[in-house]
């Protein structure tokens, strides 16, 4: 019995935490575990229980849209109007603190289009989120000067131009590749790609935000895959036989991560001249590496061309009217 008593009078007395280091240690705990102290990562956040918000439930038995195809055989949403709740989504992502990249380029007299697509996209384009506009010029001085909401900024990269306007389409994806490697790795989680001869006509938001996502083509998203203009000739690296393909997408509108986005401009930038210039590597691409999220034609129309068919509730992205022989050849 002594022995077990000089055991327990040997043994090492534990004190209590004082308040203070509780404090800190509980002050830690909440930062790691709401993700303050964690990396940059376009996913996806929750929130926390009990503070969720409010909205109508959805329906198993009752589809968003009847009239449309809304998944791929590969299981990539198609995104119309009435598919999503942008509410939500911009809870998740908000959630994550995302930043999202625009890219745009204003070459030679492009550079005319260049203050309306950038007015309204601070109308609609990504409202409530950080956006970086990256404005690729060969006349840095002619950018015009854009009002813009908090969190939002302008950024000029000067490029050189190019004698034909089809050099400038295909030479903007090597550029974007260069460009993701250098700096929007580090600057942004998505990048968005568009034609600077367009304006925003109502929402565009992180619906459209996905790993790798394409835009299907407001010419051909009727018709039959024969009727694609795709790159026929075989020996190029962007042939695709007439007997294959699934949609065939714009290459006015594209984007996805910037890793993403990176491997598509890298791969489709070095390779010879097809039919259609980038669209027709961008299409080869696409068939191989399917997209996560379609976007349907909202998001990039031409109603001069087109009209407003009863499919489309939207016109999200407009093409603007212009005189193509007088903006491409001076």
């Amino acid at each position: 019995m002594a022995e077990l008593l000089r055991t327990k009078a040997r043994k090492p007395q534990y004190c209590s935490l004082g308040p203070v280091a509780f404090l800190l240690i509980m002050i830690f705990l909440v930062f790691v575990g709401t993700g303050v102290l964690s990396p940059r990562m376009p996913m996806l956040g929750t929130r926390q229980e009990g503070a969720g918000m409010v909205y109508p439930q959805p329906k198993v038995l009752k589809p968003s849209r009847k009239d449309v195809l809304v998944l791929t055989p590969w299981l990539a949403p198609i995104v119309w109007e009435g598919t999503f709740n942008i509410d939500i989504l911009n809870e998740q992502f908000r959630a994550q603190n995302v930043t999202i990249g625009l890219t745009v380029f204003a070459i030679k007299k492009y550079v005319v289009f260049l203050k309306l697509l950038l007015e309204t996209a601070e109308e609609h384009f990504m409202v409530g989120h950080e956006v970086n506009y990256y404005v690729f010029t060969d006349r840095p001085a002619a950018v015009p000067r854009v009002a813009l909401r908090g969190g939002r900024r302008p950024l000029v990269l000067e490029v050189p131009g190019a004698a034909r306007w089809q050099d400038v389409s295909m030479r903007r994806l090597g550029m974007i590749s260069s460009f993701c490697a250098q700096r929007f790795l580090h600057e942004v989680d998505f990048l968005v790609c568009t034609d600077v001869d367009m304006r925003f006509r109502d929402h565009v938001g992180v619906e459209i935000l996905s790993p790798r996502v394409a835009t299907l083509h407001p010419g051909f998203f009727r018709a039959a895959r024969r009727a694609f203009t795709y790159e026929r000739r075989p020996q190029s690296r962007a042939h695709i036989p007439r007997d294959q393909g699934d949609f065939y997408y714009s290459g006015a509108f594209f984007g996805g991560s910037v890793a993403e986005v990176q491997r598509l401009t890298a791969a489709c930038h070095r390779a010879i001249e097809a039919a259609w210039h980038d669209e027709s590597h961008l299409n080869r691409y696409l068939l191989d590496h399917k997209p996560t999220e379609v976007l349907s034609p909202e998001y990039m129309w031409d109603e001069r061309l087109l009209g407003w068919p009863a499919v489309m509730e939207k016109l999200r992205c407009v093409a603007v009217p212009k005189d193509h022989r007088e903006i491409r050849h001076r």
